[in-house]
């Protein structure tokens, strides 16, 4: 008499007879998959927020510009300060590509809330005159009150930087809002909004040109100077402001790119991503044991079960797939769920922060495939151990 042939088992079958062993432990199934899915936000989460980072980043770059150049004194020979020709604005502007040219000159005098602040309580605020141009060459914008125009930048009128109006008190301009600058009383006319691409501007209190040199002493000398040149001309232009600036004493400018050191401070958070990511993978490992340590116990819980089907023709090939395709469910079931909770994560901090949410979609499918090799790799050997029992030694435990 022939021994018929062992019937294959469908696809459909395998996964029927793998959700059917996943049912019978629902909690212990639930603790494993969060293991995994814990992981996989992690690691999602992190992508997905340096993700949206960047791109708020590119998204105001764009705004702003990436062709502003910054023209700052240096230092000499003997390591003292330098300063730059009352000229160089002028001369800046001279050169063909140039678009814009503006300046700001951080002068002597000190602004207090009132009259009766002790001196050295600065606030490390810079009182600095500039020129009318300015808001716009920086990329700046106003949230109260007005710009400096051709009459208040010779009156005692200021305009606070973001961070300089935080530190004196100042919500709003008015006319009724003064600050005790120089030893005399200004109005604050204007508040300005964060400028990323020149930070000095947030800590400042900003006068007019006229009003500086004629209340606060100031000397005429820019201290750094803004230049907008054309995108495609902007690496020639950075190549010959510092020979332009200053003639006599190029080697005593210095040039750079607002924009560069955005860029970099993005770069410097890849590093902490890195990080996060190594944590995430960790979760990942940890997850990946749950899952070893779920299936193992389910194959000795199990024996009798798996002594039946080897009694009824199963071979050790459908029970190894049986208990891979357990393995590769509960895997998939933590992965899924990591990537919603990842994506969740992700949208509601990028929310949070105002800026576009965005989880690339290689690091969800990634994300899935990733817990795929853990739960194929974590129920290996117990899929192999279940093969190998033989009917008799299955049938036979307790």
């Amino acid at each position: 008499m022939s021994v018929p042939a062992p019937t294959r088992m469908r696809s459909r079958d395998v996964v029927r007879v793998g959700g059917a062993g996943l049912r019978a432990r629902p909690l212990r199934v639930f603790l494993s998959a969060l293991g995994i899915a814990i992981g996989i936000a992690a690691m999602l989460g992190v992508v997905g927020i340096s993700a949206s980072s960047r791109e708020d980043l590119n998204r105001q770059l764009a705004a702003l510009g990436t062709n502003l150049l910054k023209v700052s004194p240096g230092q000499t020979m003997f390591g003292e300060n330098s300063h730059l020709p009352a000229e160089a604005e002028g001369m800046i502007g001279q050169i063909a590509p140039v678009t814009a040219v503006t300046a700001i000159a951080t002068t002597s005098a000190h602004v207090y809330r009132n009259e009766h602040i002790p001196e050295g309580q600065t606030g490390s605020i810079a009182v600095t005159a500039t020129r009318l141009d300015l808001i716009q060459d920086v990329g700046a914008a106003l949230v109260s009150g007005s710009w400096l125009n051709a009459a208040t930048e010779r009156y005692p009128a200021v305009v606070l930087g973001a961070k300089a109006a935080d530190r004196l008190g100042v919500v709003a301009a008015g006319p009724d809002q003064r600050v005790w600058l120089g030893g005399q009383w200004f109005t604050v006319v204007g508040v300005l909004g964060p400028a990323p691409l020149a930070p000095e501007v947030d800590t400042a209190a900003l006068v007019g040109w006229p009003v500086a040199e004629q209340r606060l002493g100031f000397d005429g000398y820019p201290t750094t100077v803004y230049t907008r040149a054309r995108e495609e001309s902007v690496t020639a232009v950075r190549d010959v402001l510092a020979a332009t600036a200053n003639p006599a004493n190029p080697d005593e400018v210095e040039v750079s790119r607002p924009s560069d050191v955005l860029a970099a401070k993005q770069a410097t958070d890849a590093t902490l991503n890195a990080l996060l990511l190594g944590l995430g993978g960790v979760a990942l490992i940890v997850g990946g044991v749950g899952v070893a340590n779920t299936m193992v116990i389910s194959v000795l819980e199990r024996r009798a079960e798996i002594g039946l089907r080897r009694s009824l023709g199963a071979t050790r090939g459908q029970i190894r797939l049986q208990f891979l395709a357990e393995s590769l469910l509960l895997s998939a079931i933590g992965g899924v769920g990591g990537v919603v909770l990842g994506i969740g994560v992700t949208a509601l901090y990028a929310t949070f922060q105002g800026w576009p949410s965005i989880v690339p979609l290689w690091a969800m499918l990634g994300g899935v495939v990733a817990t795929l090799v853990i739960g194929g790799i974590a129920g290996f050997y117990p899929a192999v151990r279940a093969a190998r029992m033989s009917p008799t030694e299955a049938l036979a435990a307790p």
